[in-house]
């Protein structure tokens, strides 16, 4: 899953670390989601909104397959 994060967060001048005690979690999961290596619970992604105070729908973007990607082969 695609997000801002690391933008909202620079714009904030916050570290990863003051990120992560907003939203009680470790400095390691903001990267983890950050570097889209983790996808956060849904809690975790209400409250990431709520410190940001944007919608989920704001800061995260779905990965959806590119319809103009005719390397994949339908059955």
């Amino acid at each position: 899953m695609k997000n801002r994060l690391r933008e909202l967060r620079a714009a904030r001048r916050w570290s990863q670390a003051d990120l992560a005690d907003r939203c009680k979690v470790s400095r390691q999961a903001i990267n983890a989601i950050e570097t889209e290596r983790y996808d956060p619970s849904l809690p975790l992604a209400f409250t990431i909104a709520d410190v940001f105070g944007q919608t989920i729908e704001e800061i995260f973007l779905p990965d959806r397959a590119d319809p103009t990607d005719d390397t994949r082969t339908s059955r």
